[in-house]
């Protein structure tokens, strides 16, 4: 007997919010990879020079992502895409742990397998520090930049910068607290931190947002024009 069952067809993925997913996922990864690099950035007056982690960069794209898959698509979708996040954030985690455990090919040279387990070794509060920072900050980021949604999406620069400054401030205020009190006096690394994000959030947001929404659009238009009115 034939089965002549129809099955819908599944709901179409925009190109934009699939390629933007797969980057989050890529940018998730290697955030802390590239925090074991301390940079320059630049210096204030009475502050001095402010040095910062390097997985900042990747981190603030995480943020500037969320944010404009939230503009396109909604505060839910936003949200579910930093919830995804975790998966690729505990998975390469956890095969991180595994790689560090299992023994080196006795051809590798010493060198070169010290630098791999201090570039990839890190204490338990550090990671515990990174997770619950990327999970708390990069939701408020999209609460409020969602809460702050005008008609017409207007004002999407004051948006973008006032949420990313907002949720990067948190971000360092949590890590740093997690990762090192306790430690060593943290005033001044919170201080540092806090401020060259803020200031890299005020001044990189709003032209990055824009961008993506642009990308997005323009990756969308031929779905869109090629849907029967």
């Amino acid at each position: 007997m034939t089965d002549t069952t129809t099955r819908a067809a599944p709901p179409a993925i925009p190109l934009s919010l699939f390629a933007f997913a797969v980057f989050y996922g890529g940018m998730v990864c290697i955030a802390g990879v590239f925090a074991n690099k301390q940079v320059e950035l630049f210096a204030l007056p009475g502050v001095g020079m402010l040095a910062v982690e390097a997985g900042i960069f990747a981190f603030l794209m995480l943020v500037v992502t969320s944010s404009a898959v939230t503009e396109l698509f909604g505060a839910g979708t936003g949200r579910r895409m930093v919830l995804f996040g975790f998966v690729p954030l505990l998975v390469s985690s956890a095969l991180t742990l595994l790689i560090l455990a299992l023994p080196p090919a006795s051809e590798m040279e010493a060198e070169r397998l010290d630098a791999f387990n201090l570039l990839l070794s890190s204490t338990p509060r550090i990671w515990l520090g990174g997770i619950v920072a990327y999970g708390i900050s990069t939701l408020l980021n999209v609460w409020i930049f969602d809460k702050l949604r005008r008609p017409g999406g207007r004002l999407l620069w004051l948006r973008s910068a006032v949420a990313g400054m907002v949720s990067q401030a948190l971000d360092t205020l949590i890590f740093v607290t997690i990762a090192f009190y306790g430690v060593f006096p943290i005033a001044n690394l919170m201080l540092g931190q806090m401020l060259a994000k803020v200031v890299l959030s005020a001044v990189l947001f709003p032209p990055l947002i824009y961008a993506m929404v642009a990308l997005a659009r323009r990756l969308d238009a031929p779905r869109r024009q090629a849907t029967p009115a």
